[in-house]
């Protein structure tokens, strides 16, 4: 039998192995699909099968403040984040996309703090502010030069910062309603804005895509937007959360493997050096805010 800390981690890899395919199957689903209804479309999947797991197991429905905060976290992981990636990569590389989004687990690990009104030691905020640096160049270096940035990595800084703070919250308020569920009322909470975004863009543009792209849709809708949550939450709630966080650091190394053998996007020296020096910014400053008090969330 695994032990609570081994069983947290290998509850948080399988969420982190779902997610690594996210930005890849995005990038498939936009070949044929808009944005806009890959965005909102994949959070309407999500929300059907939310509202049949909240009303199959009778939990208990949130009270008070706790809407507002489920609205946040809404507004990070079922409308900022899908939407502004799903934009970002109709141009964006999925290789490019992960090392930029590479800056999530410090930009999480920041707000966090912020959140929890901790005070971590000075190194947390140097590698913090290192990693961010580090993910601006190599986007200006792709982009054709220092300052050069595409419209799509201001789209892609957005929605690190919109996960960022969803993550969170959630995490925060994970303890109070559990951890699946407040994913699943976050859902609820957003899919009349959703439902309303996916009538509007398939009426604008109608849905043709091609059968893998419609594949790649479903994981998004089902796996990423839903089921991975169930995992990864479930590993932040056994914990501990500050070394199972620290598991997500794979997922840009996981993303752009899948890059290079699904799409053939070709792996250039200058994404594997960029993913390495992100990664490595991020999990420092992540180990250095967990090693200065216990996370919150």
């Amino acid at each position: 039998m695994l032990s609570p800390s081994r069983a947290g981690l290998w509850w948080g890899l399988l969420g982190v192995a779902a997610f690594s395919f996210t930005v890849p199957f995005t990038r498939v689903a936009v070949g044929g699909l808009s944005p806009l209804f890959i965005g909102s479309g994949r959070a309407v999947v999500a929300a059907v099968l939310a509202a049949l797991a909240l009303t199959l197991t009778r939990q208990r429905v949130p009270r008070g403040a706790q809407w507002g905060r489920l609205a946040v976290v809404a507004g990070g992981v079922v409308v900022g984040f899908p939407l502004l990636t799903s934009f970002a990569l109709t141009t964006a590389s999925a290789g490019h996309g992960a090392v930029v989004i590479a800056l999530l687990p410090a930009a999480t690990a920041v707000t966090t703090v912020v959140r929890g009104n901790e005070r971590p030691p000075l190194s947390f905020w140097i590698m913090a502010a290192v990693g961010a640096l580090a993910s601006v160049v190599f986007a200006s270096m792709q982009g054709g030069g220092i300052g050069r940035l595409h419209w799509s990595d201001l789209l892609l800084f957005g929605a690190v910062a919109a996960a960022a703070v969803g993550y969170a919250e959630g995490g925060l308020l994970a303890r109070e309603l559990g951890a699946w569920q407040t994913v699943s009322w976050a859902l609820m909470v957003a899919a009349p804005l959703m439902i309303a975004l996916t009538v509007i863009s398939a009426i604008r543009q109608p849905p043709t895509g091609s059968p893998i792209e419609w594949a790649a849709f479903a994981y998004l809708g089902v796996v990423s937007m839903f089921l991975g949550f169930f995992a990864w939450y479930r590993g932040l709630a056994i914990g501990p959360m500050a070394q199972v966080s620290q598991v997500q650091l794979v997922q840009p190394v996981l993303t752009i493997s899948w890059a290079a053998l699904l799409l053939r996007e070709q792996l250039t020296w200058a994404t594997v050096l960029g993913g390495v020096a992100v990664v490595v910014c991020a999990g420092t400053a992540v180990r250095a805010r967990g090693r200065f008090a216990p996370v919150r969330g």
